[in-house]
């Protein structure tokens, strides 16, 4: 009989392992909404995130989200300005990642929405009878 193989520490299989799911399955289409309010620059977006998630959504990094926007025409760099000795690239939302941002916006409301509904109906699925297996 074959074993199974020991499981990797990790966070799979705990709350904290769905929020970085979630994180990673929305990162795309929160960085194309925070540029849809206005340009900006990575470090700024991380920042930005935090903020208006009240620290529920945080990032250490950006920059593969911004390579696969990029390379699809979603965000193009607006601006490069020079500050403090740093170097900082200001990034767009283009037309079409602005019909990508409203696709995105749509499977996630359609998803949240069956959710909640599902969650609400929580002990109201089924009748006694129906319950037993």
């Amino acid at each position: 009989m074959a074993q199974k193989p020991a499981a990797q520490p990790g966070k799979s299989g705990t709350a904290a392992g769905m929020r970085d799911a979630m994180k990673k399955a929305t990162t795309e289409m929160l960085v194309l909404f925070l540029l849809r309010q206005k340009n900006m620059y990575v470090y700024e977006m991380i920042q930005e995130a935090a903020r208006l998630t009240e620290g529920v959504l945080t990032f250490n990094t950006l920059y593969l989200a911004i390579y696969r926007l990029q390379e699809r025409e979603f965000i193009r760099e607006a601006e490069k300005c020079i500050a403090e000795n740093r170097t900082r690239v200001y990034f767009a939302i283009t037309e079409k990642g602005q019909a990508y941002l409203q696709e995105l916006i749509g499977e996630y409301t359609a998803a949240t929405r069956a959710i909640d509904g599902l969650l609400a109906r929580d002990g109201k699925l089924y009748t006694e009878e129906e319950g037993h297996v």
